[in-house]
């Protein structure tokens, strides 16, 4: 699950006493949200000399701060700059120091989502991904994909063959990356090759069925595996006598009923895959997945959340995946992610809802929002020029202690706004372009932060960068000093 916080393992899972630092301006909020939250630990909420929290830096707040005893964590901002060490140091052994999520309304779910932590992260599905047609790759395509995948969450790489085209450096390239501590398998019907890529470390072969058999009787004695696949044309019942001589051999395998595309027989292939699971019970069973994201003009994240589903359903222990197709890009991610979701719903007995929400990529699981009336009660205890930036469901918020600008027409608000200096101007444009985003796609904005894409949320832009420093004009009031007013230039 990816946190809503920067923590320290080592810190307690269960706090006693939490001390939420805040700034001025947003305390009345966090003490609202604690409150509606009745959390099961004290707390003491401490804002400190500064408007904006997010201003603050760990540095700064590590001089100022006071812990009072008894506190066993200490959450700052989100948006709070800096290394947390000299916080840590601050507060001692006897309490942990975080970063708090960058909305302070998302505090319920972050300690939601922390009580949650130990019993999650569990997987039992592995992810075999693809190098399609690697034949006609050069071996450092190949060593770049098959990294690539690794470091996405594939357990096993596997080396796609064409069918028809000579692959002379099999041999080679599966002992590289075997080399290279990779686990890796070979997609061929050719008794030469499979025989050529097991010699050089490959410990899964794809496929394996009544016309190839005999590829399969050098494996006995081996810890290399097989995938089995009904006979061309044939159906279910062709498995019994290759399962029969694999077991005869001592061969280990998964069986492959053979997921079918959307339009040629996807719902009856998928009763084969519980007919399979309901007569060999023991048996692990595999699925290529691929078949369905590659060959179906969808974003592939929520259609590999429902394959992963069904698999952790029906028994289903491996998947064959690659991402050859634009819009697969990041499958084997995806899949790393709903695997751990899918298996934490299923043996938990618990919806797969806010749980973990890395595959809500395009629309966000929740929108944050103040209402109008929160809004211009901000305006009225706002005393510098600097605009910030709201949205709701469908209308987007641009204050300042002058003014009150509401709607959805970005150029014709921008052009209420008054703005001249050009840095300034750049910078309120990239975020009235942001915020009509977050509008369009149901997302919640957040000024000055990445928006929201799930597994894909890009890091925050550096708070040192440039156009943002000068934006704010370097404005000593901009900055926050041991009894000053900080103010951000949104």
């Amino acid at each position: 699950m990816t946190p809503a916080a920067e923590s320290n393992p080592s810190g307690p899972t269960t706090p006693h006493h939490v001390q939420f630092v805040t700034g001025r301006l947003a305390e009345p909020a966090l003490r609202a949200t604690l409150a509606d939250m009745t959390p099961d630990f004290a707390y003491t909420v401490t804002p400190l000399k500064i408007t904006v929290a997010a201003l603050m830096t760990t540095p700064w707040i590590a001089r100022f701060l006071e812990i009072p005893a008894g506190v066993d964590l200490v959450m700052i901002p989100g948006l709070c700059e800096g290394d947390l060490a000299a916080l840590r140091d601050k507060a001692g052994p006897a309490a942990d120091v975080v970063r708090g999520p960058k909305d302070l309304r998302e505090i319920p779910e972050y300690f939601g989502r922390a009580a949650r932590a130990p019993d999650y992260g569990a997987w039992d599905i592995e992810i075999v991904a693809e190098i399609n047609n690697a034949p006609r790759l050069t071996r450092a395509e190949i060593r770049r994909a098959a990294d690539e995948y690794h470091v996405a969450g594939a357990d096993v790489i596997d080396i796609g063959c064409t069918p028809g085209r000579a692959f002379l450096e099999l041999g080679d390239v599966v002992r590289e990356l075997v080399d290279a501590g990779l686990r890796v398998s070979v997609d061929s019907f050719e008794p030469a090759e499979i025989h050529v890529a097991v010699a050089a470390g490959a410990r899964l072969v794809f496929s394996i069925n009544g016309s190839n058999i005999d590829a399969a009787r050098e494996l006995a004695g081996t810890d290399t595996r097989v995938v089995v696949i009904p006979d061309v044309g044939a159906g279910l019942e062709s498995l019994d006598p290759t399962l029969a001589a694999l077991e005869q051999w001592g061969v280990s395998y998964f069986i492959d009923p053979v997921i079918e595309p959307i339009g040629f027989g996807f719902a009856a292939s998928l009763e084969r895959y519980a007919t399979v699971h309901r007569r060999y019970p023991e048996a692990q069973l595999l699925m290529g997945i691929g078949n369905i994201t590659e060959l179906t003009a969808a974003d592939s994240t929520g259609v590999n959340a429902i394959l992963i589903a069904l698999c952790q359903e029906l028994g289903v222990r491996a998947v064959l995946t690659t991402e050859v197709i634009p819009w697969a890009r990041g499958a084997v991610r995806e899949i790393d992610v709903a695997r751990r979701l899918m298996h934490y719903a299923v043996t938990q007995r618990q919806l797969p809802k806010h749980i973990d929400d890395r595959l809500v990529t395009i629309k966000d699981p929740r929108i944050l929002a103040y209402s109008e009336a929160e809004l211009r009660a901000l305006q009225a205890s706002i005393t510098d020029a600097n605009y910030r930036i709201f949205t709701d469901r469908d209308t987007i918020t641009v204050l300042n202690s002058d003014r009150i600008v509401r709607g959805t027409d970005i150029q014709a608000m921008f052009d209420q706004l008054g703005v001249t200096e050009a840095t300034h101007a750049f910078y309120l444009g990239k975020e009235l372009a942001k915020a009509k985003i977050a509008i369009t796609l149901g997302k919640t904005y957040r000024q000055e932060g990445s928006l929201s894409w799930g597994y894909l949320t890009p890091p925050d832009d550096a708070r040192s960068d440039h156009l943002r420093v000068t934006a704010r004009r370097a404005r000593a009031s901009d900055r926050p000093t041991a009894d000053g007013d900080g103010s951000s230039s949104a």
